[in-house]
C-alpha cells in the first residue's frame, strides 16, 4: 500500500482544522467566541496576507476591501462599505503605514486587541525578514552591480508603476461619488506633483477635508438658493406650478415644509420629499452611518484612548529632547529617533515615506545613495508593506559601528510602525462619537478623496527614478526607454482585464526586464 505524499496531506489536515474552526466560531455571536476562537478566525482569515500582498498601498487597500467587505470567497463579513471608507480616511489621515493601520483596525473591531496585534505580526513580519535577509546581502556587494541585475531591478519598478496605477484608479472609482469628490482627486494628484515636503501631504488632506465641510454644510445650499432666484426673476405665468415645486424643494430641505392645503399640493409635496431623499442617499450617502456587527467588548474606552495618545506624545518629545541634549548622540539613538520622527510625521502612507527616509539615512551618510535605490527597488517586489523598507536602512545603517545589524533593523521596525499604530488605537476609542456628528463624516470624505489622489503621485514619482543603469545607480525616468513602458502597459493591462495576481505581474515585469538585457547584448 502506497502512502499519500506528506505535503498533501498536510494541507488537507489544515484545510479540515480552518473548515471546522469556521464552523464552531460561525455559531457564537460574532465578537463574543473565547479568545482561542477570535485568534484562530484571525490566523486563518490573515496568514497569508503577509505573504501575498504586493504592489503598495493602493493594492493593499484593495485586497483588504475585497476580503473583509465584499466577502470573497463567500467568507464573513467583517465590517460595512461605510465603515471602510470611514477606517480608510482616519488611517490615511493618521500618520504611519496606512494599510498596516487598516488591517489592525479592522482586527480590532471584529476580534478585539490581542488578536489584532496576531494579524498586525502576520502582515509585517514576512516582508521585514526578507528585507532585513536582503540588507545582508546588500552589504556584501561591491561597489557595481552585475548589469543583468539593473535590468532586473528596472522590470520590477516597471512593473509595479502599472500594479500601483491601476490601483490608483480603481480606489478613485469607489471614493468619487460626485463632482466634488472627483475635484478634490484631481486636486490631490495635481497639488502632489508640484511640490514635495513633509508638511505639504496633510496639508493638503485637511485642505481637501475642510472644501467638503464647507461645500456640503453651507456653500451648496447658498449656491441652490440664488440659482432658484435667478430662475424666479423673469418668471412666467404658466410656470407657476414649478416654482412652487421648487419652493416646496427649498423649504423640505430647510426643515419648515408648510402644512399643505390642496390635494394636488400634497401629492406634490410626496414627490418632492421622495426626490429629496433620493438626492440625499446619492450625495450624502455618509451622514447616518450604519450599525457595525462589533461587539462591545473590543471597543476602547474613551479615557484609555486619551491615555495612550497622551503617553505617545509625551515619548515623541522624550525622544526628540534626549537626542537634542545630547552633544554627540549614539547611532542608536539617533537612528530610532530619526525613524520615529518620519513614523509621526509621514501622511499618506508608503509612497510619502520614500522621499522623507532617503533625506533621513543617505543625508546623514549612514546609507549610499545607490543600496537605498536598490532597496527602494526590491521593497516593490516584496509582499507586505512598503514601511519595512525601514528595516532594510536600519540594518544597513547599522553595519558600519560596533552593533549587530539586526538592531538596526529593529530600531527600524518598531520605530516606523508604533506611532501610527498608537494613534490608530486611541483614535478608535472615542470615533464611535465622533463618526456621528456630520461635519466630521464630510471631513473624512474629502480627506479620503485628496489622499487618492496623493496615490498617483506617487506613481509618478517611482516612474521618474525606476530606471537603474550602472551609469545612472541613483534611477531615471522609465520613459528613457520604451521597453519599460510596454512592461508598465502589460502589467496594467494584465491586471486589469485578465485578472493576472499583481505578485505574478511583478515577477512577470523581473522576467521582461532580463529578457530585454539578453536581447539587448546580444545584438
Amino acid at each position: 500500500m502506497q502512502l499519500p505524499p506528506p505535503l498533501p496531506c498536510c494541507l488537507s489536515a489544515l484545510h479540515t482544522l480552518n473548515r471546522r474552526l469556521q464552523q464552531h466560531t460561525s455559531s457564537e455571536p460574532n465578537g463574543h467566541g473565547s479568545l482561542f476562537n477570535r485568534l484562530c478566525d484571525v490566523f486563518f482569515r490573515t496568514w497569508h496576507l503577509g505573504l501575498t500582498s504586493f504592489g503598495g498601498l493602493a493594492v493593499h487597500f484593495q485586497t483588504l476591501h475585497g476580503k473583509f467587505v465584499e466577502g470573497r470567497g463567500g467568507q464573513e463579513r467583517w465590517i460595512d462599505e461605510q465603515t471602510y471608507q470611514e477606517l480608510s480616511a482616519i488611517c490615511q489621515a493618521l500618520p504611519g503605514p496606512a494599510s498596516t493601520k487598516m488591517l489592525f483596525c479592522i482586527a480590532l473591531l471584529h476580534a478585539g486587541f490581542i488578536p489584532a496585534l496576531l494579524a498586525l505580526a502576520l502582515w509585517c513580519l514576512p516582508g521585514a525578514v526578507g528585507m532585513y535577509a536582503l540588507s545582508i546581502g546588500v552589504q556584501n556587494m561591491g561597489d557595481t552591480l552585475p548589469r543583468p541585475a539593473y535590468a532586473l531591478l528596472s522590470g520590477l519598478n516597471a512593473s509595479t508603476v502599472g500594479i500601483v496605477a491601476l490601483s490608483a484608479v480603481q480606489l478613485a472609482e469607489k471614493v468619487i461619488r460626485d463632482q466634488l469628490t472627483r475635484g478634490l482627486v484631481i486636486f490631490g494628484a495635481c497639488a502632489g506633483l508640484c511640490y514635495n515636503a513633509v508638511w505639504y501631504f496633510p496639508v493638503l488632506m485637511i485642505s481637501g477635508g475642510l472644501v467638503t465641510v464647507i461645500w456640503d454644510g453651507w456653500l451648496s445650499q447658498l449656491l441652490r438658493k440664488a440659482r432658484v432666484k435667478w430662475r424666479q426673476r423673469n418668471i412666467h405665468p404658466e410656470a407657476g406650478e414649478e416654482t412652487a415645486a421648487t419652493e416646496v424643494e427649498l423649504q423640505e430641505q430647510n426643515g419648515h415644509l408648510p402644512r399643505p392645503s390642496t390635494r394636488n399640493e400634497t401629492v406634490r409635496s410626496r414627490k418632492m420629499c421622495q426626490a429629496t431623499e433620493t438626492c440625499t442617499q446619492n450625495n450624502l450617502e455618509l451622514v447616518i452611518p450604519p450599525q457595525v456587527n462589533t461587539s462591545q467588548d473590543h471597543i476602547i474606552k474613551i479615557r484609555v484612548g486619551l491615555f495612550i495618545c497622551a503617553i505617545f506624545f509625551a515619548s515623541f518629545i522624550g525622544v526628540i529632547v534626549a537626542r537634542a541634549v545630547t552633544a554627540s548622540p549614539p547611532l542608536t539613538l539617533d537612528l530610532f529617533a530619526n525613524m520615529y520622527l518620519a513614523g509621526t510625521i509621514i501622511f499618506g502612507g508608503g509612497p510619502v515615506v520614500i522621499p522623507l527616509l532617503r533625506s533621513y539615512v543617505v543625508d546623514p551618510g549612514w546609507v549610499s545613495g545607490r543600496d537605498f535605490l536598490i532597496g527602494l527597488a526590491l521593497i516593490q517586489a516584496f509582499p507586505g508593506p512598503n514601511f519595512n523598507f525601514a528595516v532594510f536602512l536600519g540594518s544597513l545603517a547599522m553595519s558600519s559601528s560596533q552593533f549587530p545589524s539586526i538592531l538596526g533593523a529593529l530600531l527600524g521596525l518598531f520605530g516606523i510602525y508604533l506611532p501610527g499604530i498608537i494613534l490608530a488605537v486611541s483614535v478608535q476609542s472615542f470615533w464611535r462619537v465622533l463618526r456621528r456628528r456630520k461635519w466630521v463624516v464630510d471631513f473624512l470624505r474629502g480627506i479620503n478623496a485628496t489622499a487618492i489622489g496623493l496615490v498617483f503621485t506617487a506613481v509618478y514619482r517611482l516612474w521618474e527614478v525606476g530606471y537603474l543603469t550602472s551609469d545612472a545607480s541613483n534611477g531615471q525616468s522609465l520613459a528613457k526607454e520604451p521597453w519599460w513602458v510596454v512592461v508598465a502597459a502589460v502589467s496594467y493591462a494584465g491586471n486589469a482585464w485578465f485578472r493576472v495576481p499583481p505578485a505574478f505581474a511583478i515577477i512577470s515585469g523581473a522576467v521582461l526586464g532580463l529578457g530585454w538585457y539578453g536581447v539587448v547584448r546580444g545584438g
